[in-house]
């Protein structure tokens, strides 16, 4: 398990122009260069900004930004995460692609959605959280208010295997500038609780709703310290993750050892309620 190279975008959006928006991010990561980073990642709903608009919007899976998303992979030889609006028959998704170089992928389907936009009267609750590896490291990515619920997001520790689940928690996200001050917060909180890094990558501007966004993407330490964090302006940054830090740390601190076990139970919903249009 050597370092970890891992690239944030954070960026202003283009009001649901897809073609825009994946203009816009390639070049971005044409600028990075080939085989400079392991990781590169988008934020939440990045071909759109956070739309309720899925009908006219969403995507098959398999077509335009899939296929751009193994485009940039094979380009650049980096894991690309990001999620966009996908149909799947007559359900929407907020779905984070993670997408390999040579066209190996894996979903995760936003769990918590937002009820305070409607969210979850527009788009279907994912029931799986996906932990995957890449370059020796256990990587769980989320979507925006799913840093809300800690259960969720729990690092168990696996007895038999001697390991926690994950290295590295990363959320993309649309996290208005109002409520900036929780996000911060929560950041530092999951990576505390779970002695794990945490990245946040969240987008700046305005959107189509009016609703502001100042970005404050981090990457925290498993002690909970911000290693990067950058305010109200778009960057691209690449920045390393410490494989000998976080294994030291865990081997000092290992509170995970005192952990509760729990088992998440998941409720029946009728379509009606998940989705509308």
């Amino acid at each position: 398990m050597q370092d970890l190279k891992i690239t944030l975008i954070q960026s202003d959006l283009h009001w649901e122009e897809i073609e825009a928006n994946l203009a816009m991010f390639e070049e971005k990561i044409w600028q990075i260069g080939a085989n400079t980073t392991d990781v590169i990642v988008l934020p939440e709903m990045f071909t759109t900004g956070f739309t309720m608009n899925a009908p006219r919007l969403a995507e098959h899976m398999n077509m335009r930004t899939f296929k751009w998303m193994k485009q940039m992979a094979d380009q650049t030889g980096a894991l690309i995460l990001g999620s966009y609006i996908v149909r799947v028959h007559d359900r929407y998704y907020n779905r984070l692609l993670w997408m390999e170089p040579g066209g190996v992928y894996r979903t995760y389907d936003k769990r918590h959605l937002f009820r305070m936009d409607n969210e979850h009267k527009t788009y279907a609750a994912g029931e799986s959280l996906l932990i995957g590896t890449w370059k020796g490291w256990r990587i769980c990515p989320l979507v925006c208010y799913d840093l809300r619920f800690p259960v969720w997001s729990r690092n168990k520790w696996d007895h038999a295997a001697k390991k926690l689940s994950y290295d590295v928690m990363i959320y993309v996200a649309n996290w208005p500038t109002i409520r900036i001050d929780a996000w911060n917060t929560l950041l530092r909180a999951r990576a505390i609780e779970n002695l794990s890094y945490v990245v946040g990558v969240n987008r700046v501007g305005q959107d189509g709703s009016g609703v502001e966004y100042n970005g404050n993407s981090a990457v925290i330490s498993p002690k909970g310290d911000p290693i990067f964090t950058n305010e109200g302006m778009e960057t691209t940054r690449t920045l390393e993750l410490n494989a000998n830090a976080l294994h030291a740390f865990r081997d000092r601190f290992p509170a995970y050892l005192d952990a509760d076990d729990f088992v998440i139970e998941f409720e029946e919903y009728e379509e009606s309620d998940q989705i509308t249009g």
